[in-house]
């Protein structure tokens, strides 16, 4: 006989700035229906945090009566209700139970809190990273790690037996765009079309960064130098200037850490390629773990915690 079809149990959402995905969840952990859009905070302000949420699960025919766990900027202060933070240090198995519920509606839904660090010197805040790192520290096991969650906004975490002990934001995509469209080195890779991890002008700037990042904004001049005199390509110099961007964020990441702590790298997609091969070129061999799943698992923790799945 054929196996009963799963039912679904309760419903994931990752909710970011420009991206909405969700996932219709079985008791198993079984993923039985998927929706992504690009209904992120930014549209759903607009248009209705419910209104979309509801057209998802319609589209679904998700029952009336499943939980929905939410994470990310659907908890933020312009969000669809403010989750507010858990502050560092923070154990990752207490995320769960400061979940927030969105208040006036019969359906249980639930907004899980970010993370922050209440440093005078180094102050800072995630929001979704956290449900990631809840889901990925069952990969990484005991001890001390350095997790690296790139993205426009990368995170580096400091991780201590699934206690996040502090974390840094690197702005380092943002100022990519920001260099490379405003400033001399414009006129260096204007013409640049793609390139990848294994370019050599981009994993000789990641490994000068880590080795001497005090000579970080001399590096970002040698492109327009090199153009100039030295037959620097528009291909290698957006090469180098990346390398040279990534490369200061990882020798500023590496600098809070004890020599020899493992880096683990949470990362889906195209920037889990360059990422990889910048931390080869700073000698390093991280353990790589989907964002994707992560995020899932995160979210599925934290459903167990609050409903007893």
């Amino acid at each position: 006989m054929p196996k009963p079809a799963l039912k679904p149990a309760y419903v994931a959402v990752d909710w970011g700035t420009s991206s909405f995905r969700l996932w219709l969840v079985a008791h198993d952990g079984s993923v039985l229906a998927e929706r992504r859009s690009g209904e992120g905070m930014t549209t759903a302000a607009r248009t209705g945090f419910a209104d979309v949420l509801n057209a998802h699960l319609a589209a679904l025919a998700a029952p009336s009566d499943l939980p929905v766990l939410i994470c990310g900027m659907a908890g933020a202060k312009q969000g669809w209700v403010e989750a507010g933070y858990l502050d560092t240090p923070a154990v990752l198995a207490d995320i769960p139970a400061a979940a927030v519920r969105i208040p006036g509606i019969a359906a249980d839904i639930r907004i899980l809190p970010g993370l922050a660090q209440r440093e005078a010197m180094a102050p800072d805040v995630m929001r979704g990273e956290e449900t990631q790192l809840l889901g990925a520290a069952g990969d990484l096991g005991d001890g001390d790690h350095l997790v690296c969650m790139p993205g426009t906004h990368s995170k580096w975490v400091r991780l201590s037996g699934g206690r996040v002990e502090g974390f840094s934001t690197f702005m380092t995509g943002e100022l990519f765009d920001a260099i490379a469209k405003n400033t001399i080195l414009s006129h260096s890779i204007a013409e640049a079309g793609a390139f990848s991890g294994d370019n050599p002008a981009f994993r000789a700037a990641v490994a000068r960064m880590v080795e001497t990042p005090a000579l970080a904004t001399s590096q970002l001049f040698s492109v327009r130098a090199g153009a100039l005199i030295a037959g620097l390509s528009p291909e290698d110099a957006k090469a180098r200037l990346s390398g040279t961007l990534i490369g200061l964020e990882i020798a500023g990441a590496l600098s809070l850490v004890a020599d020899g702590t493992p880096v683990a790298l949470v990362v889906s997609g195209g920037l889990g390629a360059f990422y990889g091969a910048a931390l080869a070129a700073a000698g390093l061999t991280p353990t790589v773990i989907d964002a994707d799943a992560a995020v899932r698992n995160g979210l599925a923790a934290g459903a167990k915690a609050l409903w007893s799945l």
